[in-house]
């Protein structure tokens, strides 16, 4: 059987649902919301007329605004909308991987990651997207990275970009700690001295992840327990990148920091 309540009001008609949010940020005449769908009257009224009958909206003084229902209504439907948004997006890649790393504080606000989109490196232009997470990365003015995974290129990076007083704050799994201590002790050693560095160890997680002030770009494990080098979650939005601030101070807050070999 069809729903006719309120659930059906907002989820049955993409029209009803843009008058709620359009209504959210300020009360409208009837001419100005016409312009905003560039439609004609007959094609909007029957729509506001559903929405005052389910008291989401009313009209007072020539002006369509929300009810406090409807005000309450626009809260909490928006973060349930940019919920599914933000999974059905990427459905893939939620499926596949392991989300076991993500704390579920974070994973509660997984909506913040709507704008997020995945890169998938293809054999053929493998080089092409591994330059422009660099460029990136270089064109960022502070960084902070978590890695469970040992990639040789990355320790001179993080000196080279110590050395420009750039922001750095890096942390890693135990085995990828000795794996660079084993083979690249000095540049460490010279990354560690600078004020505005910072190296920590955690436990165990898997994921690698990268947070500037430019992207976040989010790697995780197959559910079979190996990690994934090619798909990437990246975001360039406030939202994504505050999401990502969030996911290091977690792991920040639960590491040992380095101070010395």
């Amino acid at each position: 059987m069809k729903s006719t309540g309120l659930l059906s009001i907002l989820t049955f008609s993409e029209k009803r649902k843009e008058i709620l949010f359009l209504l959210q940020e300020n009360p409208k005449t009837l001419s100005e919301i016409k312009d905003y769908f560039d439609v004609k009257s007959p094609e909007i009224l029957p729509r506001l007329k559903e929405m005052e009958t389910a008291n989401m909206i009313v009209r007072q003084d020539g002006m369509y605004r929300l009810t406090s229902l409807g005000k309450v209504s626009a809260v909490y439907y928006k973060p349930f909308l940019d919920t599914l948004t933000a999974i059905e997006t990427n459905e893939d890649f939620w499926r596949e991987h392991d989300l076991a790393a993500i704390p579920d504080m974070l994973l509660s606000r997984i909506q913040e990651l709507k704008e997020c989109r995945v890169m998938r490196d293809e054999h053929e232009h493998i080089y092409d997207t591994h330059k422009a997470f660099m460029d990136n990365v270089l064109s960022s003015t502070r960084f902070m990275g978590f890695t469970s995974i040992f990639l040789p290129n990355y320790p001179p990076m993080f000196l080279e970009m110590a050395r420009k007083n750039i922001p750095i704050s890096i942390i890693v799994t135990p085995n990828v700690f000795f794996k660079i201590k084993s083979e690249h002790n000095a540049e460490i050693e010279e990354f560690l001295k600078y004020k505005h560095t910072s190296f920590h160890v955690y436990d165990n997680a898997k994921i690698a992840f990268v947070v500037t002030d430019r992207f976040l770009s989010l790697s995780l494990f197959f559910k079979n327990g190996t990690f994934d080098p090619r798909s990437d979650l990246v975001g360039f939005d406030s939202s994504s990148i505050k999401w990502g601030d969030d996911l290091f101070k977690h792991y920040k807050e639960n590491s040992i920091e380095i101070k010395n070999l």
